[in-house]
């Protein structure tokens, strides 16, 4: 179930069971909670029932800091679960649900042990526009400094509200970050080698709206434009629920943990790079079954989306809207400055997200196709 439009958050009660005092657990990112204005909706909405309050965690949450969270919510019978706040905030609130019915928790995230159907429902209001978690079925997790990601039905929220007015109070930055990530995901959505037409409608309409959209993040934007925001972010989120990511994100991690770069920038500073790299699929190196007109279709898409009417327009024009912007265009602007450093990145990526790119990547051919950003 999807509520979006501005003034949805208003809707919340209508989502929760007449008759009975609910216990409700609340997992919420407490900044974003009290800048977005969702404390003044929310808590009215919930007068009547016997609520918790869960926000002991960090942006890209540990393991320990879910493990808090479950230990809370067993505490006591809960019949909901509503999620406030950013793509962090709903992942945890999605691995409290799939970890409070489990006697082992650690075996979920390493797919020892599937994740089970509970009863307890889950809400997500997101107060950004990027990740478009409410509609995934996936969630990320930290155990000892590794990345982990849980996938599994069962994982994604029963309902969404997703109202823009949530986005007003965005710094600048976490906006363009979060802007850019929805973008990536659409664009990375389009040429995934599990791309299908429902996928492809989702994620057109998302790069578009995104494309359309994000240069007014570079003063002050308008009511309109974080509505479309937002629709991008879900849609994209929609998209990639069904195609996954592909190398730019896969190459992103490291950039954020190692170099700082905010995540939705970290997965755009080589986007331009590797839509270079997939237009240039073959027979010999296409991982589409598909094949490579079927690939070579899909990024004419892109294109048409980018108003371009060859690849290095498109990527001309993705660096010009990084520029606009003000985040790094090249991964030397990132901070990587050898091609040492580029090697470890590229050494370290998810190996899944690899296979979902149109083109084989190898290490040495991403290298050669990166470097000419150092």
């Amino acid at each position: 179930m999807l509520h979006f439009g501005a003034g949805v958050a208003s809707r919340l009660g209508a989502e929760i069971p007449d008759g009975r005092p609910l216990n409700i657990f609340c997992v919420i990112d407490r900044p974003a909670y009290l800048a977005s204005g969702a404390e003044t909706i929310v808590v009215r909405q919930l007068a009547s029932h016997h609520t918790t309050w869960f926000d002991a965690f960090e942006p890209n949450p540990k393991f320990d800091d879910v493990l808090r969270g479950v230990a809370a919510i067993r505490g006591a019978p809960h019949d909901l679960i509503i999620a406030i706040g950013g793509g962090s905030a709903i992942d945890v609130a999605k691995l409290i649900r799939a970890f409070a019915g489990s006697a082992s928790p650690i075996d979920i995230v390493h797919g020892r042990e599937p994740v089970g159907t509970s009863p307890i429902r889950l809400i997500a209001m997101p107060t950004t526009a990027g990740t478009g978690s409410e509609a995934t079925q996936f969630a990320v997790v930290y155990v000892e400094g590794r990345k982990h990601s849980v996938d599994a039905p069962p994982l994604r929220p029963d309902v969404a509200i997703v109202d823009p007015d949530l986005t007003r109070s965005l710094p600048r930055r976490v906006a363009i970050a979060s802007g850019l990530d929805a973008f990536c995901q659409a664009i990375e959505s389009l040429w995934s080698v599990n791309a299908s037409e429902a996928s492809m409608h989702d994620a057109e309409r998302a790069a578009t709206l995104s494309w359309t959209n994000l240069p007014q993040l570079s003063s002050e934007p308008t009511d309109a434009t974080l509505s479309a925001l937002c629709e991008a972010s879900h849609l994209a989120g929609r998209a990639i629920n069904q195609t996954r990511t592909t190398a730019p994100h896969a190459l992103s991690y490291t950039l954020t943990s190692q170099y700082g770069v905010p995540h939705g920038i970290a997965v755009a500073v080589t986007l331009a790079s590797l839509l270079e790299f997939n237009a240039g699929v073959t027979d010999r190196d296409c991982a589409d079954p598909r094949g490579p007109e079927a690939v070579r279709s899909r990024i004419s898409r892109i294109l048409t989306i980018l108003g371009a009417a060859t690849v290095s327009d498109a990527c001309e024009r993705i660096v010009v809207l990084l520029q606009r912007l003000d985040v790094p265009t090249t991964l030397r602007e990132a901070g990587v400055k050898s091609r040492e450093q580029l090697r470890v990145i590229v050494e370290s990526v998810n190996l899944q997200r690899l296979s979902n790119n149109p083109r084989v990547a190898t290490t040495e051919s991403l290298l050669s196709i990166l470097s000419a950003g150092l």
